[in-house]
Formats: structure tokens, sequence, C-alpha cells
């Protein structure tokens, strides 16, 4: 699998760049090209950090690992809404922790550590009883769901949508089985008057 490694500074991506080296199942990738597996290394996820992210994931078909100091309650979703299939603490990340979790990413699972799982779903148990006042979350639709239905409301079809926001069409497909499946939606004009219903358009 093609695997990115990007860090704010050049000693936390060697680290990271010499342990991967060692796995045969790992390519790295230098330059330009489709990678499987983004793995971003990070302090904390401000704003500049979450924009890395979200520009590591555009399109869809690129799966990100965050390796991370420390996350914050209200920066969970944030990540979860990115598409991040496994974090890794950044005192925890060793060659073997990596590697485990660039695979997991690679076939699409979930490998977050497991305090931060507990308080992963300790917000969505909140948001299910109506205590989280976030829209876009995970029981209603995503900022990315959000920009995809909006655009499907004003008359654009999948390639027009695709182009709009530089996803793939695949993506824009995905996107929208994704919400009309998990939301029990019958088709994209459900998805457009749920939108309008509950305020998100």
């Amino acid at each position: 699998m093609r695997v990115t490694v990007t860090a704010r500074d050049p000693i936390s991506r060697e680290g990271a760049v010499s342990q991967l080296r060692r796995h045969p199942e790992v390519e790295l990738c230098e330059g330009p090209g489709p990678a499987t597996v983004a793995l971003l290394i990070e302090d904390v996820l401000d704003e500049t950090a979450l924009a890395r992210l979200r520009r590591a994931v555009r399109g869809g078909d690129t799966r990100a690992v965050l390796v991370v100091g420390a996350l914050r309650e209200h920066e969970l979703l944030d990540v979860v809404e990115c598409g991040v299939g496994a974090i890794v603490w950044r005192h925890q990340a060793t060659a073997h922790r990596l590697v485990r979790a660039v695979l997991t990413a690679a076939e699409g699972g979930g490998d977050p550590p497991a305090d931060l799982l507990g308080r992963l779903l300790g917000q969505v148990g909140r948001l299910h009883r109506g205590g989280g006042d976030r829209p876009g979350s995970l029981l209603g639709l995503t900022s990315r769901e959000v920009d995809v239905v909006r655009l499907v409301a004003e008359g654009l079809d999948t390639s027009e949508i695709a182009c709009t926001l530089s996803y793939s069409e695949r993506t824009v497909k995905n996107v929208m089985h994704g919400l009309t499946t998990r939301l029990r939606l019958r088709n994209r004009s459900h998805a457009v008057a749920y939108a309008l219903r509950e305020g998100y358009i």
C-alpha cells in the first residue's frame, strides 16, 4: 500500500518514515500520485492541522491515520467527520503501532486508542439524547454531506457536484449512498427534503 507521511517538523516525519520503511507491505510516496493511506503527525489539532487533514482525505479515496499528542473533546467529531481510520497517541507511536494503524486504515477499519473510544462513545450518547448542539453530527449530516445535498438541491448532477467540490464522482455517490442508507431516506429528493426540514440547508 502507498503511504504518505506529513508532519510539521522534519524530525517527526523522518522518524515515522524510518519506522515504516522497515516493512515491505508499506510503499512510501515521496512525490505526486494517489496514496492508500495518509499518515499525519501533529502535536495538537488546531485549524491548520485540521485543514491539512481535510486536504489529505479530499476525494474520499485516501484513508487517514492521525498521530497526535492530544485531542480535546470537541475535536473528536471533527476527526471522525474527516474520515480518520486510526488515531495513535504520539507517546505510543512505536513502529509496530504505526504499521498496525496504517494496515487497519487501509482495510477501511478503525483503530482508536481505548481511552479515546470511550470519550467518543460518550459524545455519541449525548448527541443521541439531544444533548449536542452541533449540526452535522454523526446522527445528522456531516459537513461533507451538507455540501453535497446543498448542490443537489440547486439541481446539479453528480459530475457537476464532483467538479464543484473537487471530489471524484465516486465520492459524491458514496456520500449520497451513505447518507440515504444511514438515515433511511428513499432517494436524493428525500435527502433534500430532510436537509431542509432539519435546517441544514
